[in-house]
């Protein structure tokens, strides 16, 4: 797999403008050795981020802070409810508190079967009472499937019993949420597992 980092690249004049020289200055660099770099076939330079981050420090020049930001690995949140306000609420909240996440929505199983399958989120939110199939034969699917790419999953419900929590937990949820929810404790969990 190719490493992200090393594959951003450089002319020979970005180069030049990112230190705060002239195009000449940075070729001068490049042709001494000073700064490693390739060449394409059409006969100019290039040079990868790693490379000119390594050079830069060596020489206690500025480095950009654009240059030093870390790509951020978005999280896929799947919010599953068939309450289509709640289910809005929530992702909007969500994207409230969380910079590193993208949110996808479902509103009834057979939906959220599709995207599981489609988009293999890293958690999901999942309401039991849906039409369709109902989010225990989800959950079970989940964790006894690998083609939905084995999420973290969370139960959101409003169903009532003793034995709620112990069923999912057995199916492979990691923690159940009871409405009304507090979204401040959801947001709390899904911040333990990113």
């Amino acid at each position: 797999m190719i490493d992200p980092e090393k594959a951003v690249v450089y002319s020979a004049l970005e180069v030049a403008e990112i230190c705060g020289v002239v195009n000449q200055t940075a070729i001068n660099w490049i042709r001494k050795g000073y700064l490693k770099a390739f060449m394409t076939p059409g006969g100019q330079y290039r040079v990868y981020k790693d490379n000119l981050l390594k050079f830069m420090e060596k020489r206690n020049m500025r480095i950009p802070p654009y240059l030093l930001k870390k790509k951020v690995d978005k999280k896929t949140v799947l919010v599953v409810d068939d309450d289509i306000g709640f289910n809005n609420v929530l992702v909007k909240y969500l994207l409230k508190k969380f910079d590193n996440i993208e949110t996808i929505q479902a509103f009834d199983g057979f939906e959220a079967g599709v995207l599981l399958s489609d988009k293999k989120p890293s958690i999901v939110l999942l309401d039991l009472d849906l039409p369709g199939v109902d989010g225990f034969s989800i959950c079970e699917k989940i964790h006894t499937s690998k083609d939905f790419g084995n999420p973290v999953v969370f139960i959101v419900t409003g169903l009532s019993g003793d034995d709620v929590p112990a069923r999912v937990m057995a199916l492979g949820a990691t923690e159940v949420f009871k409405k009304p929810l507090n979204l401040a404790e959801v947001a709390a969990a899904i911040a333990g597992v990113m």
